[in-house]
């Protein structure tokens, strides 16, 4: 059983143009090396011969797929200049006349690169995936820089807002493009491959490491922003500022996450968003431009033990409406509302699928569709009832 754990962690990437990188080593003298003996030759597995070259066959199927992904943006230029402390005051200026001090005046405006990352083309037309936080200043401009040193301006045709995912869009054709692949049956333990720019200027930078975790969740910040991402894929493939945004591959050559961020004051311990939540934003924004949410209009309560005996509530699993004196517990006007839903209503199953505690509603919604009908299973008074609930689209 994999636990979810609550860890801090840092975005990866954007990483911020022209600042120095450092090199660390070990300090001391290299110790000195023993004599072994070795009585038989060194036999190497065949099956290490065999992943290596798996690793190398993905690699140069698909790195070309793999871009930088390039912020621009108007920054201040500022100079040296001379000016008076006390402006143009004729008091003043009969004592001091023109005594000026140094000062730095801004004179105009150039464009220039402050950041960037990673993304991946999953359609030869130009379509690629990336991070929000890569493209999240809505001032700034964007540039795809490909495998073969072409650049394109780039358009950005949504930010997810729920996860830190983006999808934009370069005038182009006959891309290399990644395939995508499934992270529903991820195993720990599996080897993995991430490409991606690392520090923002060495391009397809491979690593390799293996799933050191499942169904994490972390807070990450960056650049202002702090977030809460759930479902995480944990990895100690190595991945470093400018990494954001980049495939994460299975040894099938099939993208199974998109890194995004790396744990505070740690080693080796990195993450990527399921590839599967990449997929319902990829089709969300061909089908409809944008990419949305559908949602019923509820404030719940994930049940467990604890607040199951605190509470005196019939079952320790499913979405509690918590009953509260200070907002709606169901939402006005919402599918909710007009289901028939009210405070106090335990939500156990939907669509026959159990809630638990690592099984949450909100979760669970996400895989439906805006315009569907789910059957809720509730616990109403001592009551067992089904109520259906048609999915609305989820205003942020």
């Amino acid at each position: 059983m994999v636990v979810a754990a609550a860890i801090t962690a840092g975005f990866v990437g954007g990483y911020v143009a022209n600042q120095p990188y450092w090199a660390y080593g070990l300090s001391g003298s290299p110790a000195t090396p023993s004599i072994v003996k070795n009585e038989r030759p060194l036999v190497i597995p065949k099956t290490s011969f065999a992943q290596e070259e798996a690793v190398i066959s993905i690699v140069k199927k698909y790195s070309p797929a793999v871009v930088s992904v390039i912020v621009s943006k108007d920054v201040p230029v500022v100079e040296r200049c001379y000016i008076s402390p006390f402006g143009e005051d004729p008091f003043f200026k009969q004592f001091f006349g023109d005594f000026l001090v140094p000062s730095e005046c801004q004179n105009g405006f150039k464009r220039q690169e402050v950041g960037g990352g990673t993304g991946f083309v999953i359609s030869a037309d130009g379509l690629i995936v990336t991070n929000k936080h890569v493209v999240a200043d809505t001032k700034a401009e964007y540039t795809v820089l490909t495998n073969d040193e072409k650049k394109y301006p780039a358009k950005v045709l949504a930010r997810d807002p729920l996860k830190d995912l983006a999808i934009i869009k370069i005038e182009a054709a006959n891309l290399p493009t990644v395939v995508l692949g499934d992270s529903n049956n991820l195993e720990i333990g599996q080897t993995v491959i991430a490409i991606g720019n690392a520090l923002g200027e060495f391009r397809n930078t491979v690593s390799m490491g293996i799933i050191s975790g499942l169904a994490r969740t972390i807070v990450a910040s960056g650049g202002g922003v702090t977030e809460e991402l759930r479902n995480i894929i944990q990895t100690d493939a190595a991945i470093n500022p400018g990494n954001s945004g980049g495939p994460l591959l299975n040894l099938k050559g099939e993208v199974i996450g998109v890194n995004v961020a790396v744990a505070q004051g740690a080693q080796g311990v990195s993450f990527a968003l399921p590839v599967n939540e990449v997929k319902k934003s990829i089709n969300s924004v061909k089908a409809q431009g944008r990419i949305v949410y559908p949602y019923i209009g509820i404030r719940y309560v994930t049940l467990n033990e604890a607040i199951k005996k605190e509470n005196n509530l019939p079952v320790s699993e499913g979405a509690w409406l918590k009953p509260s004196g200070n907002e709606a517990v169901v939402v006005k006007d919402s599918p909710a509302e007009k289901a028939g839903l009210k405070a106090g209503d335990i939500i156990t199953e939907v669509n026959g699928e159990k809630l638990t505690s690592k099984n949450i509603l909100s979760d669970v919604i996400q895989k439906y569709i805006i315009g569907q009908t789910i059957n809720l299973k509730i616990l109403r008074s001592g009551q067992t009832l089904t109520i259906p609930v048609k999915l609305e689209e989820r205003k942020f």
